[in-house]
């Protein structure tokens, strides 16, 4: 892509308007026809409590011993009443248990207060993001009435990922609770409030953590953060939130996602805090209008801070994934999709070393290698426009989603490549890898197969940093009982093998290796 012209003025540097419209162009350039439904992606399935085998294909390492881990909704309805958003099925857990070149499945749901209270009525007893729970008819008309006027309490539905802290696995979602899972059977152990030992409202499901085992997380945002080795950026997006529309959502009869919106004309700005020192940096970085589900990574180099995102130029995706949407098809399908904006990796290069002193007007970004810019235009305002990493190429494939690294020797360093799901559907239709040294992509594409987040597991004699395999269990909405865990060298994208799974399993969110002690 040729430079992007930026006017200059005191107040903001931004893209020219036929610039920014033809990048705008090529970033959704790609309409697809003929969709072939998901629907069956997002059915409710059975759980699968005791370990069964599975059929391998072609050749699984003899040296990868542990469990891929998987989270993500499993149970989209109870009785008559089903969830209207996707991130409110219940909380499923699935082990893949890899151990001498076999595979061994099971699946489990997380025994939250929601799943259990739910059940028990089986009735949505619990709101969840797009989902009201509406008053219980056996409560005289009285009642009923005023539970209206009660506020929407946090779900303990932990739905979106695995998470370690001092060796413990957990689960968790965008609130304040999560639970102690067994990674062995996948029983339920105990809940977490994190308001009973922080002052935090919530917590994301993404935290970092450092090789000593420290972790950090952020509470009472629905933003997200990334992290460098001196520097926890928090990243505030272009996305508000109506009070007066989450705390009125049960009277309305709506779920609390009425009331979280896009604002294209705020800007994203990052913030900078000092790890060590726990100071927020005056300096502010700002750019456009920008929604940001998952980073790459962060690291420092010659006084810069890399900032690696997966970034779309619009707020509103998550309106897409409502149920309703995922279970179109035809041309309904083909409009979901042709009308959400496709995500794609940029690089933001903050300067670290801004002071009073610091011209305006002039790029600060001094490392060749790389297009992005970033100009001083206040005294505490740094004003910054991005850099694609990736080539054309990656327009066909739809964006790049769910980005993954060598995350145990490269996190917080520079590194060379990254993974990911390519979106040539609502879903991940393909395996991506990206070489930063050329920006090229190596593609793993089977017509009809829809995998989900790559894992990467370094192998035991690793010297290069793709030394190793990729995990993705891969799902299929054509065929009954057809899911399998695919393995991948993760140098030359080749297949090594699949274990197939005689079971249907959903379209997941996130997951982690646990290797075997």
């Amino acid at each position: 892509m040729p430079p992007v012209k930026l006017e200059v003025s005191d107040a903001t540097i931004t893209q020219s308007s036929d610039a920014k419209q033809k990048e705008l162009n090529k970033c959704n350039q790609l309409e697809l026809k003929g969709l072939e439904s998901i629907a069956p992606l997002v059915r409710s399935v059975e759980e699968t409590p005791e370990p069964i085998a599975t059929e391998v294909c072609g050749t699984i390492p003899t040296w990868i011993r542990g469990s891929l881990l998987r989270n993500g909704p499993g149970k989209f309805e109870f009785g008559n009443q089903h969830y209207n958003h996707w991130f409110d099925g219940m909380a499923m857990l699935h082990q893949f248990k890899i151990e001498d070149g076999k595979v061994t499945y099971r699946s489990r749901f997380l025994q939250s207060d929601a799943y259990k209270k739910n059940s028990e009525r089986n009735r949505i007893m619990v709101s969840e993001f797009g989902t009201v729970a509406m008053p219980d008819p056996c409560k005289n008309f009285f009642l009923r009435f005023l539970s209206r006027f009660e506020m929407i309490e946090a779900t303990d539905n932990a739905s979106v990922s695995f998470v370690k802290y001092k060796g413990d696995c957990f689960v968790s979602t965008e609130t304040n609770y999560m639970y102690r899972v067994d990674p062995e059977s996948l029983e339920t152990q105990n809940k977490v409030d994190w308001t009973k030992f922080i002052a935090v409202n919530m917590a994301t499901a993404h935290p970092h953590t450092e090789p000593d085992g420290t972790t950090y997380n952020m509470g009472n945002s629905y933003g997200r953060k990334a992290m460098s080795e001196n520097y926890v950026v928090f990243i505030e997006q272009s996305i508000k939130m109506d009070l007066l529309k989450i705390v009125t959502a049960k009277l309305r009869g709506k779920g609390i996602s009425e009331g979280i919106y896009w604002d294209p004309k705020q800007d994203t700005v990052f913030h900078l805090v000092d790890k060590h020192t726990g100071q927020t940096s005056s300096v502010k970085f700002h750019t456009k209008a920008l929604s940001v589900f998952h980073q790459i990574n962060a690291y420092e180099e010659d006084g810069f801070l890399m900032l690696d995102m997966c970034c779309s130029d619009n707020g509103e995706a998550i309106n897409t994934y409502l149920i309703q949407n995922l279970r179109k098809s035809g041309e309904a399908l083909d409009q979901a999709y042709n009308n959400m904006y496709r995500v794609f990796p940029r690089r933001f290069v903050l300067p670290l070393n801004v002071t009073n002193d610091t011209p305006t007007g002039v790029n600060l970004n001094t490392r060749p290698a790389s297009s992005a810019t970033s100009f001083k235009t206040a005294i505490d305002k740094v004003v910054c426009q991005f850099e694609d990493l990736h080539g054309e190429d990656l327009y066909e494939y739809g964006g790049l989603e769910f980005p993954q690294i060598n995350y145990s020797k490269f996190n917080t360093r520079p590194y060379r490549y990254f993974y990911g799901c390519g979106f040539r559907h609502l879903v991940g239709d393909s395996l991506l890898k990206i070489d930063l040294e050329g920006k090229k992509v190596k593609v793993w594409y089977q017509k009809g197969l829809f995998p989900s987040e790559p894992v990467f597991i370094p192998s035991p004699d690793a010297v290069e940093e793709d030394d190793g395999v990729i995990l993705s269990v891969v799902v299929t909405p054509t065929e009954d009982k057809s899911t399998f865990l695919l393995v991948l060298n993760a140098k030359t994208w080749e297949e090594l093998g699949r274990a197939e799974v005689p079971v249907n399993i959903p379209y997941g969110f996130h997951g982690t290796f646990n290797p075997t002690a």
